[in-house]
């Protein structure tokens, strides 16, 4: 194979990958998405868009965002353990223009607690006394954006974070997120989930641990369960051909990956096609 055909196949991975992703993350996509009677063709002038629904005036999710301890750590992980590609890296934001766009609301709420900002996580990057550092990290369907708010004597990409990390978080927490990874069709999935805890746990990011879908009550029974318990694999309708698994990241916080196999991924893939039939009417 030469060179030029080796490109145009990536070209055309990439391509595929982003068309499905787009509606894989776990529903995400799709659930986020705005309703296919609000979409609008491109070919709207800027003042009809501008009268059109909200959802009409979106291009989709940008990225998500996931404001971490130890930026190094979390950077590692996503780029060299998943593959992620840096994007580019800003930091040292501050001033008053940074706390008001980013924190007002917090302000109000300490200010109606009559308790100071800094008790209920609020950082001072008005007066620059902390700072905050940004990272995008690209992959194929997604971007992924690293923010850490730091000590203004702490180095960018700082071990220490300005608040504490909330521990022991629980996916049913309302409000808790999770990033989902969407693994390729060929993969064995229970090797993935076992190699991913190795190479966690080689470069010492302790906290990558996988769940089971076997019952575990110690961390020794985690370990010791059988690798064919990496993977739950649904058989239900409509969610028949999804494969999953729970995972913390570095951080502490929820991941999840998994696979979508016929005929859920038909479901998701016909759903998006329905949906873009409808946009460009």
């Amino acid at each position: 194979m030469t060179d030029e055909t080796c490109n145009i196949a990536e070209i055309e991975r990439r391509n595929l990958l982003r068309t499905a992703g787009a509606a894989m993350i776990t529903g995400l996509a799709v659930a986020s998405m705005p309703s296919a009677a609000s979409a609008a063709p491109d070919s709207m002038s800027p003042a009809e868009r501008n009268e059109a629904p909200l959802g009409a005036r979106l291009q989709g999710v940008q990225h998500f965002g996931l404001t971490v301890q130890n930026m190094e750590r979390a950077y590692e992980f996503y780029t060299e353990v998943l593959g992620g590609t840096e994007v580019f890296r800003h930091g040292d934001f501050q001033g008053d223009g940074v706390q008001n766009t980013l924190l007002a609301d917090q302000e109000i709420e300490a200010n109606a607690r009559g308790v100071n900002p800094r008790t209920i996580g609020v950082p001072d990057l008005r007066s620059g006394a902390q700072r905050l550092d940004v990272r995008f990290i690209q992959f194929d369907n997604m971007v992924l954006e690293l923010l850490q708010y730091r000590e203004a004597d702490q180095p960018m990409g700082s071990t220490k974070s300005f608040a504490e990390p909330l521990e022991h978080m629980s996916p049913a927490f309302p409000r808790m997120m999770h990033i989902c990874f969407y693994v390729r069709d060929d993969v064995d999935f229970n090797k993935f989930i076992a190699d991913l805890e190795a190479e966690s746990a080689r470069r010492g990011m302790t906290q990558v641990r996988a769940n089971r879908t076997i019952r575990v009550m110690t961390e020794a029974d985690r370990k010791a369960a059988p690798r064919s318990a990496n993977t739950n694999r649904v058989t239900a309708e409509p969610s028949n051909g999804w494969e999953l698994i729970y995972c913390k990241g570095p951080e502490g916080e929820q991941l999840e990956f998994v696979k979508a196999l016929d005929p859920v991924k038909k479901r998701f893939s016909e759903a998006l096609a329905k949906r873009q039939q409808k946009v460009v009417r």
